[in-house]
């Protein structure tokens, strides 16, 4: 269950612990963090289609350096892609349990739709008041990473069963934009539920956090990002993920990021994304192309 995570330049980042069995909530995942104090200036954070949870409990903060020269510390909540651009996450020894949450149950689980965090990193006790202490203690008491996976888990059920859901052609809009890659047409999509562009636009942005356009365009750069780091030509990758050219990924990847395709293939954030996030990973992504 548990793995020592290795940037580039065989760079260690973190020890990785996965749970054995996945969330009784779907559309939720978890991965357990321990940092080695090796990596002082942190790592970029490469922007993700979900909403980011990160449940700190160890003997040193978990600190975010966001886009806008901010910096957060201890239990955050990030909205889906975190924001985009030089987001860099580091520590002093922490330990936490990082929660991937797709959109359409995020709303449910954080109690406040993800279009008011509005992509940025927010203290999750912001979010969730005296129960952001409360459950990193009961992280703090835990025993063992497993312990800690199932009281997390126990938790995001809880919420979301009496949490407020997400309009069913919402739910089902983004499930058809991750599933597509990110290569859908928001009329096409619209059309298929039976409403208008603009009411489409509307409620997913108010549920989700993104227009839908902006949605498909993340999930797009997702799939190449991986397919990069997965060693893909930058090419071949532009072309099989829906862009217009090579020209046309860059744009993307450095709108996302901040630096180009070639950079983005090195970073230690994906890197580690085959330990902790397995069937999302590089590998998953490359097969995906096939």
């Amino acid at each position: 269950m548990r793995s020592s995570a290795r940037g580039r330049a065989d760079a260690v980042a973190w020890d990785v612990a996965r749970p054995e069995r996945p969330s009784r909530v779907p559309g939720v995942s978890m991965a357990g963090f321990r940092d080695r104090g090796t990596a002082v200036a942190g790592h970029r954070a490469v922007p993700h289609p979900a909403v980011s949870l990160a449940l700190e409990f160890g003997g040193g903060p978990l600190i975010v350096d966001d886009a806008a020269g901010r910096q957060r510390r201890g239990s955050l909540v990030a909205g889906v892609g975190f924001g985009f651009g030089a987001v860099r996450v580091r520590g002093e020894n922490f330990e936490a349990v990082q929660v991937r949450l797709s959109p359409v149950v995020a709303h449910a689980i954080l109690g406040v739709s993800p279009a008011e965090l509005d992509g940025s990193v927010v203290p999750l006790d912001e979010v969730w008041g005296r129960e952001a202490s409360r459950i990193g203690e009961r992280l703090r008491d835990a025993s063992s990473w497993e312990e800690r996976f199932a009281v997390t888990d126990a938790l995001l059920a809880r919420r979301c069963e009496r949490g407020v859901a997400v309009d069913p052609e919402v739910a089902w809009a983004w499930e058809r934009i991750a599933a597509g890659r990110g290569l859908v047409r928001v009329d096409t999509l619209a059309a298929e539920v039976g409403w208008s562009r603009k009411r489409l636009w509307s409620r997913f942005r108010s549920q989700i956090g993104l227009p839908p356009k902006r949605a498909a365009r993340l999930v797009r750069f997702d799939h190449a990002a991986h397919r990069l780091v997965a060693g893909g030509d930058a090419a071949r990758v532009a072309a099989e993920s829906g862009y217009a050219d090579q020209s046309h990924l860059h744009r993307d990847t450095v709108a996302f990021t901040g630096v180009t395709p070639a950079a983005l293939a090195g970073e230690p954030w994906l890197a580690v994304d085959d330990v902790a996030w397995a069937g999302h990973a590089a590998g998953a992504a490359e097969r995906g192309s096939r």
